[in-house]
């Protein structure tokens, strides 16, 4: 038993005074299909984090009194142009410009981080890719 805590005492301190452990590693592909659906995901929460934002900023202002002073103002420019139907700032309008608006995020954040996985992965054919040294702490 001795003879086993004293041989790894050694390999230990043996370690300690070798210095830390260092590896390089390259990045040379990322899979184009887990970048899509890791970029999905993301911009999926974003969707509904922006929906929530725009919500609460909504009702604060609503109850501020906000947008009744700005469909007023509408109500009085667009009145004096003759306009029967007055353009109004609603709940729905403006959630749902936000939402509209969050789709097309959705659609173009996934695109282009897929794209930029097939750009990356063409460059690091070309260059071999990013290095990367992962070493142990001091």
């Amino acid at each position: 038993m001795a003879e086993a805590v004293r041989a790894a005492r050694a390999t230990v301190s043996s370690a300690a005074a070798r210095g830390p452990r260092r590896a390089r590693l390259f990045v040379k592909r990322i899979d184009p299909w887990s970048v899509m659906k890791f970029s999905f995901a993301v911009a999926f929460v974003l969707f509904f984090v922006a929906i929530v934002a725009t919500a609460v900023l909504y009702l604060a202002l609503d109850a501020m009194g906000v947008w009744e002073s700005v469909n007023k103002a509408l109500a009085d420019m667009l009145g004096a142009t003759g306009a029967k139907n007055g353009f109004k700032v609603t709940a729905v309008g403006v959630i749902g410009a936000a939402g509209v608006l969050g789709l097309v995020n959705v659609v173009l954040f996934t695109a282009l981080a897929t794209l930029s996985a097939f750009i990356y992965n063409v460059c690091a054919d070309l260059v071999g890719g990013i290095e990367v040294t992962l070493s142990e702490k001091d």
